[in-house]
């Protein structure tokens, strides 16, 4: 019997065995022992599934798909930019050349970001827009003729990716990456900082950071943070007057300043970036998930001016980084696309709206049985348990109210895509709610 004569549930089951497998999911085993859902299509914020699941096929996307879809699926002008490029050349080589639409994206992410950002490095993901950042910092200082300055410093309950260096600055032990304790090079860590974006600065935490900085100045390349949201070290917030006070810190103390805003860039938490929340910017600043709008894979990372020609004026004048796909003309199309379609409506109003509807959606379960917390930042809404989540149930009472989250450690959350209207809003805090109890 051959592929055609099977019915679609028989090639559902197939496909999906042949996915248990082979198929090596993130943060998965090997072979798998959860299924994962098999997805048919998507269009606006709804994923069509092969089968249901908790009693539905169609499912909103409270997660944006890990917070890039912020646009949702199958928008008609990011097809177009995709398609018309596509006619023209899906990829070529940067390396001696170089295409329009990569041109113009890094001079429009040199336009919206902070100044003096002036540099733009495209590359294929998050993880490694952070490892070209740290790379950018530590060559900098060779470059500068003080290379005993090698160290990162980060604070607690951060996340900045899974390849080697991004690693190091992840939270050492609340983190996923404890085995490589002893391998990673060996960074300094403060406390992560108090939380709530509207709290006060704390003179003891302040005091804190001065003091961590000043004492290894001498040794620090870089501090790296995760500007006013820290991601999926834990989905917490904080003031950004912590922001202000490291761009004073490591001005005083001759170090570089990274801002992670992988997570946080394209208006996630209520600003542009979130470096705007504090109006400073940093040496160096990291852009993915939502540049492309979850069209293809895609990040970037900018630089000022003085950092790069610090680095032209070394022994080794070039930065020694290439990734086969950098500058794909057609995710930098995409992006372009995505960055034009966010600009030109009034995004500002449509996150307040989202960041609203969480508050009000979300409001009951301050204080139930098994909440921890309760916070809504911009369009990221967090529900803290004072558990461990059971991913499996809750993941199916989402479904049951129509809604796909991915919960994670103690937290159910959920970061929806900017065109979600307010009845799916509503729908998607019960889906948060129901994951909760569930959980």
């Amino acid at each position: 019997m051959g592929v055609s004569d099977l019915t679609t549930t028989q090639q559902t089951q197939q496909l999906l065995a042949l996915d248990r497998a082979h198929v090596w999911h993130p943060y998965g085993p090997m072979p798998s022992t959860i299924s994962s859902q098999l997805v048919e299509s998507a269009a606006g914020v709804r994923l069509r599934l092969a089968e249901p699941l908790g009693g539905n096929r169609e499912l909103i996307d409270g997660m944006s798909s890990w917070w890039a879809a912020l646009h949702g699926y199958n928008h008609p002008v990011l097809n177009a930019a995709v398609r018309e490029q596509l006619d023209r050349m899906s990829h070529v080589m940067f390396g001696g050349l170089t295409h329009e639409p990569a041109i113009r994206l890094a001079a429009r992410l040199v336009e919206i970001t902070p100044e003096p950002l002036q540099h733009v490095f495209l590359a294929d993901s998050g993880s490694v827009a952070v490892e070209v950042a740290i790379k950018m910092c530590l060559q900098y200082w060779q470059s500068v003729g003080r290379p005993a300055k090698r160290r990162m410093l980060t604070w607690r309950g951060g996340y900045h990716g899974d390849t080697f260096h991004p690693m190091s600055v992840c939270d050492p032990v609340g983190g996923m990456h404890q085995l490589w304790t002893g391998v990673l090079p060996d960074q300094l860590f403060v406390p992560e900082p108090p939380a709530g974006f509207d709290a006060e600065v704390d003179p003891a935490y302040a005091a804190e950071l001065a003091t961590a900085i000043e004492r290894h100045a001498d040794e620090l390349a870089a501090v790296i943070v995760e500007p006013v949201v820290q991601g999926a070290g834990g989905m917490r917030f904080h003031s950004p007057g912590y922001l202000t006070l490291l761009r004073e810190l490591c001005d005083q103390h001759g170090v570089l300043l990274v801002f992670d805003e992988i997570a946080t860039g394209f208006g996630r938490s209520g600003a542009l970036f979130a470096a705007d929340h504090a109006g400073v910017s940093p040496d160096v600043m990291c852009l993915g998930k939502a540049l492309t709008g979850g069209y293809l894979t895609m990040s970037a990372t900018l630089c000022t001016g003085e950092l790069a020609h610090g680095i032209s004026r070394g022994t080794v004048p070039v930065l020694a980084h290439g990734p086969t796909f950098m500058g794909n003309p057609l995710a930098a199309a995409v992006a372009n696309a995505s960055i034009e379609l966010l600009l030109d409506q009034d995004w500002q109003t449509e996150v307040k709206r989202i960041e609203h509807g969480l508050r009000t959606g979300l409001a009951d379960l301050a204080g139930a049985p098994g909440v921890r917390d309760v916070r809504v930042q911009g369009a990221i809404g967090v529900v803290q348990l004072d558990h461990p989540v059971d991913m499996a149930a809750a993941t199916e009472a989402a479904a049951r109210e129509g809604v796909w989250l991915r919960p994670f450690r103690d937290l159910v959350y959920t970061m929806p895509p900017y065109v979600t209207d307010d009845e799916d809003l509503a729908r998607i805090a019960a889906g948060v709610g129901a994951a909760a109890v569930a959980g």
